[in-house]
């Protein structure tokens, strides 16, 4: 995480040079639509996050886990305000544990082994973003997508997501990947760095909640009560509590 940080101070230099020459290759005729398509890539993948965090996830929690999808929503508040404004799952994890174990009454033994491994593995937010960036820059690009290459694209975007580090702005190393999978340039990446950082507080959002709901679905399924009831469950208890 030091090294990345470490890079990434240098990022504004990088998305500055990227910008630049990709806007002066581009025709003054040009520039208008540019925008108005980086802007429908921008609405593209907030509504595609919104959709999973609002939709799918929701639903997981009411049929699955038995739960109210909204109880959860107020217990995550302060960990999924965090999350948006420091964009690092990492840094969230702690607040994460504290109101997963405190406002959803998740015991410590399920959240202290889903949390950490989700803020790892489970970056669906990140993968959603990875896929539609590299959806994008092909059609920027003119190139068309079989279904094969758009499944390969979801596959690629589903591995690298979950070596990707909780800190911000590491995906774009994963889109880099996809990008040579798909016979595209490298620097093509520099389409999007605009606005990444935007996009990118929006996934660590879904990311953090997506884990919250894990952590809350594993309790259910081990049989833990007393969940988003405003009871916590016993923390003293190395069982986890079974439902008759």
């Amino acid at each position: 995480m030091k090294i990345t940080n470490l890079i990434m101070k240098f990022a504004p230099i990088g998305v500055f040079g990227l910008v630049a020459k990709v806007v002066a290759d581009i025709d003054d005729d040009m520039l208008d639509e540019l925008f108005l398509t980086l802007g429908s890539f921008v609405l593209a993948v907030v509504l595609a996050l919104l959709t999973h965090a609002f939709v799918t996830l929701p639903l997981v929690l009411r049929l699955v886990a038995q739960v109210n999808p909204l109880r959860l929503y107020r217990a995550m508040a302060p960990a999924l305000l965090t999350a948006f404004s420091t964009a690092s799952s990492s840094a969230t994890l702690p607040l994460t544990m504290k109101c997963v174990e405190n406002n959803a009454g998740v015991s410590n033994r399920t959240s202290s082994f889903v949390l950490p491994l989700g803020a790892t593995i489970n970056m669906d937010g990140t993968a959603l973003y990875e896929c539609v960036a590299a959806i994008f820059i092909a059609q920027a690009y003119g190139l068309e997508l079989s279904l094969v290459t758009q499944f390969t694209v979801v596959l690629v975007a589903l591995l690298t997501s979950i070596g990707v580090a909780g800190i911000p702005s590491a995906s774009l190393v994963a889109i880099t990947i996809i990008l040579a999978t798909i016979g595209l340039p490298l620097e093509a990446v520099g389409l999007i760095l605009a606005v990444d950082r935007i996009l990118d507080m929006f996934r660590t959002s879904v990311n953090v909640f997506s884990d919250s709901c894990g952590a809350v679905l594993v309790a259910r399924l081990e049989g833990e009560r007393d969940l988003l009831t405003g009871s916590a469950v016993e923390k003293d208890d190395p069982e986890p509590v079974r439902n008759p």
